[in-house]
């Protein structure tokens, strides 16, 4: 994927990084998740001054675990505008983390850590400086905020006094945050997805578990007067497989999870839920027969292949890339870009799901955007550099991967809303086709909508009828072009498991995606099977 950002300038103002332990064979610590927030993990402030002060039934995670004070963070934002920035924020975090990977039913790594941090922007213009530090003491933060501050050229701004008000919300109540709960608990969930893979086939000869959780506590500080605070769990679990025989062998794959706590594992997406499901790709690709190959319809399954239109379509409305006119989206607002069965939403204020948050990375509250509308679009997803720059509305979708990160228009939860088609009748209406239910790797150049994704499980259609499974299909196409090859869109809308991570210039954050079963006319499969002159072989 090739993916563009705006010049900036990073720097590191710490003395001393502080000392943190990461499991990094199955999942990164930015990808991984972790378990609940107090019951009021969301607090925004846009009370004056005087209230600020104010503890009653409020966290103040930085203000009581750093002695923050309000008058240190006017202090600092003055600093970081002495040079005469248009605008500048702080960011500050304190990251929780365990991880826990089984294989070869041992448990092979077990860590936990903690990370701390403040990032500090400075934007003059379409320019933006850009330091931070580990360091949470006062001299260190200034120090960051000069630093970020050399971006700009003009008389010294003063940052804002009083913060504005802004509502607050709790998206993901939870009562004790999984990176809280016992180890032993964790290590009992992978050993038990562990023995379930097993157990499911005598082919089963391999199986890596894994399970993952944070706490993220942030606190965001703007010259524009946003004050927002935000304790943010997330808690996965994945299982991969590999099945074996005499000749062949397969692989197979699940997970799932969200911004849950750790009993969310003991419901009905259990550890055994998510074995036997990658038990049972794995098995099923054993006899999978080779994929055709040409231009052929193409039907979506309900759920993960949402992924296709993430990073298809989705990267293509973020509003830094339109900005640029780098997108293949760029200036089409209010045209028509997909067929007028689609309607495309990015909706961050969904319970519970892995994309949502209840403020973004600079502390605006997320939303629920219309993207697509009956095959229109609409608008595009933005932060406030991008808001400010093309004179848009800023829609919350302001995200970066840690204090480090400098923020960038990201993808929330991403799906495609329901139609009024049975799925049954979608597959009943194709002659000879492919059926995709699940994705592995894929490929998009923002630039010109380009995508090859790799199905993970795909099956025939022909006559009508699901028939066999099929191994090797990629699925190449044009994003904006796939759309308006839409012709039936089911009224099965599912959103995935929550598993998904995106990556963008070189940041990762977690999202959600979702599609119902769709039918695509006219797509390219890349296939494996050998052709002969009467057709595909078998």
């Amino acid at each position: 994927m090739t993916c563009d950002h705006r010049h900036i300038s990073a720097v590191d103002v710490s003395p001393v990084p502080l000392c943190s332990v990461w499991d990094n064979e199955q999942i990164r610590p930015t990808e991984s998740a972790c378990g609940p927030a107090a019951s009021k993990s969301l607090w925004v402030i846009n009370l004056d001054k005087q209230l600020l002060v104010d503890k009653h039934d409020k966290q103040r995670f930085f203000f009581d675990h750093y002695g923050v004070t309000e008058n240190d963070l006017e202090h600092y934002l003055a600093a970081a505008l002495s040079a005469g920035g248009d605008y500048a924020d702080l960011y500050f975090e304190y990251l929780s983390t365990t991880s826990l990977m089984v294989d070869e039913s041992m448990v092979k790594s077990a860590s936990q850590g903690i990370s701390a941090g403040c990032g500090v922007r400075v934007v003059s213009g379409e320019r933006t400086g850009y330091a931070y530090t580990d360091d949470l003491s006062a001299s260190r933060i200034l120090h960051a905020a000069r630093t970020a501050a050399l971006i700009a050229s003009a008389p010294a701004k003063t940052s804002v006094a009083g913060f504005q008000q802004t509502a607050a919300r709790s998206l993901y109540p939870v009562t004790l945050p999984s990176v809280d709960a016992e180890i032993t608990a964790k290590v009992e969930l992978v050993m038990r997805a562990d023995k379930a893979a097993r157990a499911y086939d005598p082919r089963i000869q391999e199986v890596r578990a894994s399970y993952a959780d944070e706490l993220r506590n942030i606190l965001v500080v703007a010259s524009d007067g946003t004050f927002a605070e935000d304790s943010q769990p997330l808690a996965r679990m994945n299982v991969s497989c590999i099945a074996k025989t005499e000749n062949n062998s397969a692989r197979g794959g699940s997970g799932g999870g969200g911004r849950v706590a750790l009993d969310f594992f003991f419901g009905d997406k259990n550890p055994e839920f998510f074995a036997r499901e990658a038990a049972r790709q794995a098995i099923l690709q054993l006899d999978a027969r080779e994929a055709p190959a040409g231009e052929m319809e193409v039907v979506l399954g309900p759920g993960w292949p949402g992924v296709l239109l993430h990073e298809a379509v989705g990267h293509g409305l973020e509003a830094d890339f339109n900005r640029k006119k780098t997108s293949a989206f760029a200036g089409l607002i209010g045209k028509r870009v997909a067929s007028e069965k689609c309607t495309v939403i990015d909706n961050g204020t969904m319970p519970w799901r892995r994309g949502s948050l209840n403020v973004d990375d600079e502390g605006a509250p997320t939303q629920e955007t219309m993207l697509i509308e009956k095959g229109i679009l609409k608008g595009y997803l933005s932060d406030k550099l991008s808001a400010r720059l093309m004179g848009i509305a800023d829609t919350g979708n302001g995200r970066r991967e840690s204090y480090e990160h400098i923020p960038m228009p990201r993808m929330t939860n991403t799906y495609m809303l329901a139609g009024d088609d049975n799925p049954e009748d979608i597959i009943r209406s194709v002659k000879r086709g492919i059926y995709a239910v699940n994705f592995g790797g894929g490929q998009v150049d923002i630039t010109n909508g380009k995508f090859v994704f790799g199905a993970s499980e795909a099956y025939m259609i022909e006559d009508g009828q699901i028939t066999a499974p099929i191994k090797g299909a990629t699925l190449i196409g044009n994003g904006p072009d796939v759309l308006t090859r839409v012709s039936m869109v089911g009224n099965d809308l599912k959103l995935d498991e929550g598993v998904g991570t995106c990556g963008k210039d070189g940041q990762a954050v977690p999202v959600g995606v979702g599609i119902p079963t769709i039918k695509i006319d006219r797509l390219t499969v890349g296939g494996t099977a050998k052709k002969d002159p009467g057709g595909f072989m078998q």
